[in-house]
């Protein structure tokens, strides 16, 4: 699978917290805004083939999360959760657009959620395709570890981490290989597509990630992952939650979380992974377009795809 041809984005910054973020608008700015968040490690291209898709209908906005893909690095390589909330906020203000709509993988679901609890006026309709966070079973053993324990694991890995270079490649192949080891189901053209966009030649002729290499190691309460359902009772617009079968993500129906929405609805993806909108990218698109055209379901319902 291939992006298809046209419509091309065009690239846009904006500043947040003194950090310079990139967006890319798809065009179409009278149609309704959809903003699309990507998950971690990740970049605002990943998206193109479910913007592509929605191009036409919607005025699609794909951001590039601080840290990652054509935005800025935090100057102190910190990346707290209420830092790129901050980020989602200030893009939905800066377009002049809202209610939005809002699809978020991961990383990009966490965030995208709690925007919506605070801002449950600005928020039309969400989706979050595994952007749980933690499952309740890892919450409680995360809960039992006492802090200076944590803080000192923390101060250890970033120093660790500080020590240690940025990996190279010394091809665009060798890095493709890494990103098809990361999800086995992508296949040679996604997986080319992503790492192309997903990298930087450095000055010998080698190839970095784009991310920033301290995103691998989270300040203590970073997350906040407990906190979590506070956000998502405050959410009143529909809400859609995505989950692979395959993938190591908990399921919300079967460890209670989903009663902390007021109107969602679960639909389980077979034969996916982490990263279902790629995995089964035609049947995800089936359902996000009945979601986003008003399709009407029952919330806490489950649908299996």
């Amino acid at each position: 699978m291939t992006p298809s041809i046209a419509p091309t984005p065009s690239s846009h910054f904006y500043t947040s917290l003194r950090t310079r973020l990139h967006y890319l608008d798809w065009g179409n700015p009278s149609a309704p805004t959809l903003i699309l968040v990507h998950g971690g490690f990740d970049h605002a291209r990943s998206w193109d083939w479910t913007a592509r898709a929605l191009a036409q209908d919607y005025h699609v906005i794909a951001p590039d999360l601080r840290g990652h893909g054509d935005s800025g690095w935090s100057a102190d390589g910190s990346y707290m959760i209420a830092n790129l909330v901050y980020d989602l906020a200030q893009l939905v203000d800066i377009l002049g657009r809202s209610p939005v709509m809002i699809v978020g993988h991961s990383l990009g679901g966490s965030v995208s959620l709690r925007y919506a609890g605070l801002y449950p006026e600005k928020v039309q309709r969400i989706v979050a395709i595994e952007g749980l966070g933690l499952a309740p079973a890892r919450l409680k053993d995360k809960k039992e570890t006492p802090l200076p324990d944590e803080w000192r694991e923390w101060i250890d890995k970033r120093r660790a981490r500080a020590a240690k270079p940025p990996r190279r490649y010394p091809t665009i192949e060798a890095a493709v290989g890494r990103m098809q080891e990361r999800n086995e189901r992508l296949s040679v053209e996604q997986a080319l597509h992503l790492t192309t966009h997903g990298m930087n030649r450095n000055e010998d002729g080698s190839y970095s990630w784009k991310f920033d290499p301290y995103l691998n190691v989270m300040a203590p309460h970073a997350a906040s992952d407990m906190d979590l359902p506070a956000f998502w009772e405050q959410i009143t617009c529909p809400t859609l939650l995505c989950l692979g079968t395959d993938s190591w993500a908990s399921n919300p129906v079967k460890d209670g979380r989903i009663k902390h929405f007021r109107n969602a609805r679960l639909v389980e993806f077979a034969h996916a992974g982490h990263w279902l909108h790629h995995d089964r990218f035609d049947r995800f698109m089936g359902e996000l377009r009945a979601f986003l055209e008003g399709e009407r379901f029952d919330g806490r319902s489950v649908v299996r795809s």
